[in-house]
């Protein structure tokens, strides 16, 4: 997102070319990278204390050298280590800085230094990074950190993505409605024609639901898992079978080796031996783009703490019925009263929300909702209007 709002403002001023036309808003860039990979998200090494030190000394450059008055920051997610790396670069900048802008990407850090944090480390955290100008929330759900720090204003910007399939209407929902067609039918008693099947796929029989995400208990991964089961067990006598996809890598060695367990077990196998759940691994690019436009349905069943779930944003830029949870701000990001919304750790109710979308029509609200809300454009023109605001 941070990549996104820097290239919507023209990107950092120092590598502009002569000429280019200005956004309004200059931007100095400090690429403030401290983890190697996923799974050295939030934890502490040395080498990351460094790091912090640099970043903070290439930012007081930066308005020694060309000015910069306004300082922009992605604050922590709620873990130790990352917070003592705020204290480090806040610390150090803001004495140079006139104003302070937050840009919240995770939630929960208020609730955790109330619960989890030491006393003086409450202290510290208030005293460091309390009080900016300006606080920018994902959603109206994540306000409670912009206030725990007393921001002086907060304002909600929604995330917004380039469009991923700007070819929808051509390319991915004649077969995406043709599926839906043969379907029908199928759980009807009928069967689809030779027509019905050119468009929709000779595996029209299988609703392909897609799990995509870090691979983590939390995202609700092994209860998409046991929903599979208990789905196909429904299905028994019946052409139509559920079949998961999953994409993503794993953040911890220990849950790789029980998911590779559990999905060979005969429960989660068709009759004719086939795995009914399917790793990929991690995937990005045209990989990522095929597996949500080939898919039927993206299950994403999390009970962490989201600030902004991107992977269903991704599902309604390609029209695919949604099944997540009611966890947190989850629903408020999706169009009024969606059908899929089930409880955390439910993989009954996963199964049972599944079926249900076995005889749904296709619900175009999904793909407007996200034209109309989650646009790279619509997040660029909030964020300069929100950014432009600060004098």
């Amino acid at each position: 997102m941070v990549q996104l709002l820097l290239e919507a403002l023209g990107g950092d001023v120092r590598l502009r070319p002569p000429g280019s036309a200005p956004s309004g808003i200059e931007c100095f860039h400090i690429d403030a990278r401290y983890s190697s990979s996923n799974e050295d998200v939030g934890r502490a090494r040395p080498g990351k204390v460094l790091l912090a030190f640099k970043y903070a000394a290439q930012a007081i450059a930066c308005r020694l050298r060309h000015g910069v008055k306004h300082l922009y920051y992605v604050p922590a997610f709620p873990a130790r280590a990352p917070v003592w790396r705020d204290w480090i670069v806040l610390g150090l900048c803001r004495p140079f800085f006139k104003t302070l802008i937050y840009h919240w990407h995770t939630t929960g850090l208020g609730e955790w230094l109330e619960k989890e944090a030491k006393p003086w480390e409450r202290w510290l955290s208030r005293r460091l990074l309390g009080k900016p100008e300006l606080s920018i929330v994902v959603r109206p759900f994540n306000r409670p950190d912009a206030e725990y720090f007393n921001a002086r204003r907060i304002e909600v910007v929604p995330n917004g993505i380039p469009d991923p399939c700007p070819k929808f209407d051509k390319e991915v929902l004649p077969r995406r409605l043709a599926r839906v067609a043969a379907r029908r039918k199928l759980h009807a008693g009928g069967k689809p024609t030779d027509a019905d099947t050119a468009v929709a796929g000779a595996d029209a029989s299988v609703f392909r639901v897609l799990f995509v995400s870090l691979c983590y208990s939390g995202k609700g991964l092994f209860d998409a898992v046991e929903a599979m089961a208990l789905a196909n067990r429904k299905l028994q006598g019946s052409p139509l079978r559920v079949r998961l996809t999953v994409a993503g890598k794993f953040w911890i060695e220990a849950e790789q080796k029980q998911f590779e367990e559990r999905i060979r077990q005969p429960d989660l196998r068709d009759d004719e031996g086939s795995p009914l759940v399917e790793y990929r691994g991690f995937v990005s690019g045209a990989d990522k783009t095929r597996l949500f436009a080939e898919s039927d349905c993206l299950v994403f069943p999390t009970y962490m703490p989201e600030s902004f779930g991107l992977v269903l944003v991704e599902g309604m830029a390609f029209g695919l019925p949604l099944v997540t949870t009611n966890s947190r701000n989850i629903p408020e990001m999706l169009p009024p009263n969606p059908p899929g919304i089930v409880d955390p750790k439910s993989p009954d109710q996963i199964a049972a929300a599944l079926l249900r979308y076995l005889d749904a029509g296709y619900d175009p609200g999904l793909r407007a909702h996200f034209l109309a809300n989650y646009t790279e454009q619509k997040f660029a023109e909030r964020m300069r209007e929100a950014l432009a605001s600060v004098k």
